[in-house]
């Protein structure tokens, strides 16, 4: 009898990234394929080619498959039912309809299967309190609580990005004021830098090349994290919090100041610090969340996690 398997896919704003995994989450394959964003619904065929690439090259159907992609995840797990400005055609598309399963494909926020990756294989193995931030374009979110993905009571639950850390800030794509997105996400540091640096990547090279400008603003932005970091401690008591994204990958140069920064902010009414560890699974951390999904999701409502 064929092994039975699972298909995860990340839909990100520019690739498809997928795994194949065996039921227990041994790797199998992955793929990847960048699209032209600009390209109506290339992304769309561009998944569909993957399931059939994975299915031909496995012999046989996948038993399992989730999906993980940016916006708001509707609350039936069909589609993602927000996603204003970016991928035009994904929001309201049902991927157990479009991709033909007799299988419910339930659908994840980005952030949330990249923290369903890591609690099932990577960082937050084991953790029953833990949540995670991805920091990239943007500043994803997701927490688990006792053991639960929170999804809250429409599914905005785990939007960590989101909180307001200067209520007199410019407003972000929900509406809040000095988020801790706006804060931290690439997407506005051509803002906070005036213009002088065109990504987080290239003002860290300058931090770590002595520019005393490039060390001020980012050091600032790490500060900023740890506000926010500290706060949501205080709110969701965690075993430990995950970072990473794109930005995490700036290595020593993020966790260093970052851990010295939470070791003055902290609450630690029993002395001990909450964990600040690094995400493992890279940029497949939301592929193998959705394939954990597939494999684990209840269309009837049974939790996940």
């Amino acid at each position: 009898m064929p092994e039975p398997y699972a298909i995860g896919i990340d839909l990100g704003g520019s690739s498809v990234k997928s795994v194949a995994v065996a039921a227990e989450g041994r790797h199998l394959s992955d793929a990847l394929s960048e699209f032209d964003p600009d390209a109506q619904m290339q992304w769309a065929a561009d998944i569909r080619k993957i399931v059939a690439t994975t299915e031909k090259e496995r012999g046989c159907a996948a038993t399992w498959i989730g999906l993980s992609a940016p916006g708001f995840a509707a609350p039936n797990r069909r589609s993602i039912a927000c996603m204003p400005g970016r991928l035009a055609g994904l929001q309201g598309l049902d991927w157990t309809e479009f991709l033909g399963r007799p299988k419910a494909v339930p659908v994840f926020n980005d952030a949330h299967a990249a923290l369903l990756g890591e609690a099932w294989l990577g960082a937050a193995k084991g953790l029953k309190d833990v949540f995670m931030l991805t920091l990239g374009t943007g500043v994803g979110g997701a927490a688990i609580v006792e053991g639960r993905l929170l999804t809250g009571h429409i599914g905005r639950g785990g939007h960590l990005g989101h909180i307001c850390l200067d209520p007199s800030g410019p407003p972000d794509v929900t509406g809040m004021p000095g988020s801790l997105e706006d804060a931290l996400g690439n997407w506005t540091i051509q803002a906070r830098t005036k213009g002088q640096f065109a990504t987080t990547h290239e003002l860290v090279a300058a931090h770590l090349a002595g520019d005393s400008k490039a060390t001020e603003i980012w050091l600032e932005s790490v500060q900023k994290l740890a506000c926010g970091i500290a706060s949501l401690v205080n709110v969701l008591d965690p075993e430990a919090v995950i970072v990473g994204g794109g930005i995490a990958r700036s290595g020593a140069a993020l966790f260093k100041p970052l851990q010295e920064a939470l070791d003055k902010i902290e609450w630690r009414p029993t002395v001990s610090r909450v964990k600040l560890l690094p995400a493992e699974l890279g940029e497949l951390a939301g592929a193998y969340g959705a394939a954990f999904a597939g494999i684990n999701y209840d269309a009837k409502g049974t939790k996940i996690c």
